[in-house]
């Protein structure tokens, strides 16, 4: 490894000229990575990280105005001609992106995508691009690679596109990865083995790699250093083990605990950072964070702090620092109790016996069974979390309680009505009783039509208020129920921010006042700060009103803090229910421990002694459902019976329940 840094940022300015003036993405901004290292930029949305790597890449627009110096192998990057830097990008810098979706050219075959930098910067020929290829995605775990090769991106899995957006990024030997949001939509089972990839390609081949992340855990578990970005500026710069330890910027210390943990109590609400960061249009004369700071003091307002080295390769841009320091780590949870519900068990609100969902998908192939014999009962003012990866059919359950979809077999039964079969009247009043809050907010809403607008539309068409102008009284009054101000209802939904849109969805689902919401996924796009806020919205709003909610998600972390009790799903079917407290600290099912092992927790010292994921792959896609377990093919504990019986779902324990043969009465 060689002795200095491999990239160098120093004094990064980034602006961009808008209509209302000019935005400081980011100011004064410097950090470095050397060889074999793993870097991680942290912060909330906005706070200038992935502009700052697009600079590195230089990939910004045109309009954009960059200063400072990016040396990479001591060469100025900024100073580079356009043709010298398209040689070194692709070639010695490589980027992953968020989604890879987007990023793959859809017209085009894998094989064509992957040989194109071989092509263009090696040289190499068809057959040669064509076995390099292979050797890549072999390399990154997709099996079959020379098949794969013909195929479009849409007929591979998130999991199996990100594989191949590393192994184009490989292509070439680059010295430097950089992955922007590398994981963010992936499940954590596929998240835990692309992010292990990475760093393990990192270090045998000496790959400086920096990851662009809000996922705390992500960070804790896979970064050598960190460096905390807030409002276009550096906030923070430590190695992981130090920062998780003891941070020494308010900030740092705020996104620490707003994240929910596996490894300590449930407490009653999640800490948030309150407020939002300035507009970088016209930032506050001091300390950015000041607004915000539960420790400011008169002279944070009154000078911009700058990044100091207040320990050994430790920076803050704390004037308070040297005190944080000196004070002892005590940054555990208050460990207060969880909040302890008195559920009605006698009485299930929702009572779903059997269900099946099935789909045709044509061709005689035989149908998907997205969901497969489902039993299950929710309480009134109980939180079911429902848990597993991406196509283990929680969205189904969803929409099909929702009859968005159609039941194929068995009985939905609410507040004791059957409704299965519910249409007309009767579903008017069933929909009225049961809504849902959507993962994206933003493509829930029209764009087209004020936040006033959206609130008011179901209030109208159920004539529940006299007209418009009662219907606006009734969205104001939803809106400051859900902590926005009632001027908001003059906006459109792209004016509002994430945490703001996602609050706007709660206040349209409770403008029926329903009983029951389903909340699919609706934290898993936000920042750590603002998903607490959420959270915390949610579970207000449940005791206020007396709600009852499915919540779908795969988080295992955020189901552990706001759910009473977790159904896990593969496949279709279920693999275990059990209460909340008794699922995480002794999961039966070989299913629900390769998820909570995949689950990184915010704390590189504990993340060192944890045993990792128990098994590789990703759940199968196509229409085939496995004779026997369908969890057999990915279980390390499978035998030859597993493959020939489906095991029940039974009691195990008063409470507990597992489908799995090998647990024995």
């Amino acid at each position: 490894m060689p002795a200095g840094p491999l990239l160098e940022v120093e004094n990064l300015q980034v602006q961009f000229a808008t209509p209302r003036g000019v935005v400081r993405a980011v100011q004064g901004v410097s950090w470095q990575v050397s060889a074999g290292e793993t870097l991680a930029l942290v912060g909330e949305s906005g706070c200038g990280k992935s502009v700052s790597a697009l600079a590195v890449m230089r990939l910004l627009a045109p309009t954009a105005q960059v200063s400072g110096r990016i040396l990479f192998d001591n060469r100025d990057l900024l100073a580079l001609p356009d043709a010298e830097m398209r040689k070194i990008r692709g070639r010695d810098i490589a980027m992953v992106f968020q989604d890879p979706m987007s990023s793959l050219n859809p017209v085009l075959d894998i094989g064509y995508q992957m040989a194109e930098p071989l092509r263009i910067h090696l040289g190499m020929n068809a057959d040669a691009a064509r076995e390099r290829s292979i050797e890549l995605l072999q390399r990154v775990g997709i099996p079959d690679a020379a098949r794969r090769l013909a195929q479009y991106p849409h007929q591979f899995s998130g999991g199996m596109r990100q594989r191949v957006m590393i192994a184009i990024a490989l292509t070439c030997n680059p010295r430097l990865i950089i992955a922007d949001e590398p994981t963010t939509a992936l499940d954590v089972t596929i998240q835990a083995q692309i992010l292990g990839l990475m760093q393990d390609l990192s270090r045998e081949l000496g790959i400086a790699l920096v990851i662009i992340t809000h996922n705390l855990g992500v960070v804790a578990r896979y970064a050598d250093r960190v460096n905390v970005m807030y409002a276009a500026r550096m906030a923070e710069q430590a190695a992981a083990t130090e920062l998780f330890a003891q941070p020494l910027h308010p900030y740092t210390a705020g996104l620490l605990r707003s994240v929910p943990r596996l490894d300590r109590p449930r407490g009653a609400r999640l800490e948030t950072i309150d407020g939002a960061p300035p507009d970088l249009l016209d930032p506050p004369p001091g300390c950015r964070f000041a607004p915000r700071c539960a420790l400011r003091i008169d002279a944070c307002v009154q000078a911009l702090p700058e990044l100091l080295e207040v320990a050994p390769q430790r920076g803050s841009a704390c004037i308070r620092a040297a005190e944080l320091l000196q004070q002892a780590a005590a940054n555990a949870s208050s460990g207060a109790a969880g909040i302890n519900k008195t559920l009605g068990r006698a009485s299930p609100l929702l009572q779903v016996r059997g269900l099946k969902t099935y789909f045709d998908i044509g061709n005689d192939r035989p149908p998907l069974r997205a969901v497969d014999d489902l039993s299950f009962d929710i309480v009134r003012g109980e939180t079911l979390g429902l848990v597993g990866e991406s196509g283990c059919g929680k969205t189904t359950v969803g929409r099909t309680l929702l009859k968005l979809e159609q039941a194929t077999a068995g009985q939905i039964l609410f507040d004791g009505t059957e409704v299965t079969q519910a249409a007309g009247e009767e579903l008017q009043r069933y929909r009225r009783q049961v809504q849902v809050i959507f993962q994206d907010p933003y493509s829930s809403l029209n764009p087209r039509m004020t936040i006033g607008q959206s609130i008011a539309e179901p209030l109208l068409v159920y004539k529940l208020q006299a007209d418009a102008a009662a219907a606006q009284v009734r969205v104001r009054e939803l809106l400051q129920q859900v902590g926005l101000f009632d001027y908001m209802a003059e906006r459109y939904p792209h004016q509002l921010s994430g945490g703001q849109r996602q609050r706007v969805g709660i206040a349209r689902a409770l403008a029926l006042e329903p009983s029951f919401i389903i909340c699919d996924e609706p934290v898993s796009a936000l920042d750590v700060s603002i998903q607490a806020q959420i959270i915390n919205l949610l579970e207000d709003l449940q005791q206020k009103l007396g709600l009852t909610y499915l919540f779908i998600a795969h988080d295992l972390a955020v189901v552990r803090h706001i759910a009473d009790r977790v159904m896990v799903m593969y496949l279709g079917k279920v693999m275990e229910i059990a209460d909340r407290d008794v699922l995480y600290a002794e999961p039966l099912h070989p299913y629900t421990q390769l998820l909570l092992a995949a689950v990184p927790i915010p704390d590189p010292a504990l993340e060192a002694q944890r045993v990792r994921a128990l098994s590789g792959g990703e759940v199968p896609g196509g229409s085939v459902t496995p004779s026997g377990c369908v969890f057999q093919a990915r279980c390390p504990r499978a035998t030859a019976e597993c493959g020939e019986s489906v095991p029940p779902l039974r009691e195990i324990k008063p409470g507990h329940y597992a489908a799995c043969l090998k647990l024995r009465d």
